[in-house]
């Protein structure tokens, strides 16, 4: 074999090194029955990417949240109001979001009262969307921050005289003897015809475009595959579900596992921009946001 013929064989096998690199990236998601559900397939390795290797980084709402403030996971779910704060970090992608018809979260109180005025409210972390709905729909309320699952307790045990409601808690306060005195997704839907945007995935801003679209895609096909092998993926979900039964924890899921979830489409786009207005018109947000949404 030349000279030339070796140089040519190195530069090949340089290529096909670096053709075969895998970048390695950390995915944050909720530990929710619907976040499990869409993630299934990625987690159980039955959709896969031959560029990207995905640590998954399991923890509540409102660390994520923290945590893309400072953008330290390359991809990972948000509150759609944390959006606001970390725009110029991340961009939204266009599949994954948790979206509710008519159902959202929730206030729940020991007994009913029509005015939260002066009263304590357990919240889930103020970057939730939950409290932005809470700020726009209601005034004079006293937060107190509580984990998200710590909040019925403390209205059960007088702590907090309400609590604001997320996850499969819309479902399951009654168990805990309460009353739901403030229903937030009944609200915006006599407020506006959109469905209503709770959680969203983005993927930091610093990633290369043909990544962004390969994250993208293995996402939607991670979504596809659960929707389509629902048994397995519920089975997987249910893990996350903090003792709900099989039937009502489908349809937990179902309800933020829906057509916005595939795709937010124009419609879904809409709402974002709907909820963003209105929280800079009402003065929760002092700029006007900008949507960035990654499409494939």
């Amino acid at each position: 074999m030349n000279r030339d013929s070796c140089i040519v064989n190195r530069v090949s096998n340089h290529e096909e090194i670096n053709n075969l690199r895998k970048f390695s990236m950390k995915l944050g998601h909720s530990p929710d029955a619907d976040d499990a559900f869409m993630f299934y397939g990625m987690a159980s390795g039955k959709v896969v990417s031959d560029k990207i290797d995905f640590i998954h980084v399991i923890e509540d709402i409102q660390t994520l949240n923290r945590r893309a403030l400072n953008g330290e996971l390359e991809v990972t779910a948000v509150s759609a109001h944390a959006y606001l704060y970390i725009q110029d970090k991340y961009r939204i992608l266009s599949c994954g979001a948790s979206m509710g018809e008519g159902y959202g979260p929730i206030v729940v109180a020991k007994e009913r009262f029509d005015d939260l005025n002066g009263k304590k409210v357990g919240v889930p972390g103020r970057l939730t969307t939950a409290f932005l709905l809470l700020s726009l729909y209601a005034d004079g309320f006293i937060p107190v921050d509580l984990p998200f699952d710590k909040v019925m307790e403390a209205v059960r045990d007088g702590e907090v005289e309400a609590g604001l409601i997320i996850h499969e808690g819309q479902l399951t306060y009654k168990d805990f003897g309460l009353t739901m005195i403030f229903d937030l997704g009944e609200t915006w839907a006599k407020d506006t015809s959109l469905p209503l945007p709770l959680g969203i995935n983005t993927v930091r801003r610093d990633i290369e475009q043909g990544l962004q679209k390969e994250i993208l895609r293995v996402h939607r096909e991670s979504i596809e595959y659960g929707l389509a092998h629902k048994d397995e993926a519920l089975e997987y979900a249910l893990r996350f579900g903090r003792g709900m039964k099989k039937d009502l924890g489908e349809k937990f899921v179902l309800m933020y596992v829906n057509q916005y979830t595939r795709n937010m489409g124009e419609k879904g786009k809409k709402a974002l921009e709907f909820l963003f207005s209105k929280a800079f018109q009402k003065g929760v947000i002092k700029d006007k946001a900008r949507l960035d949404i990654q499409e494939g």
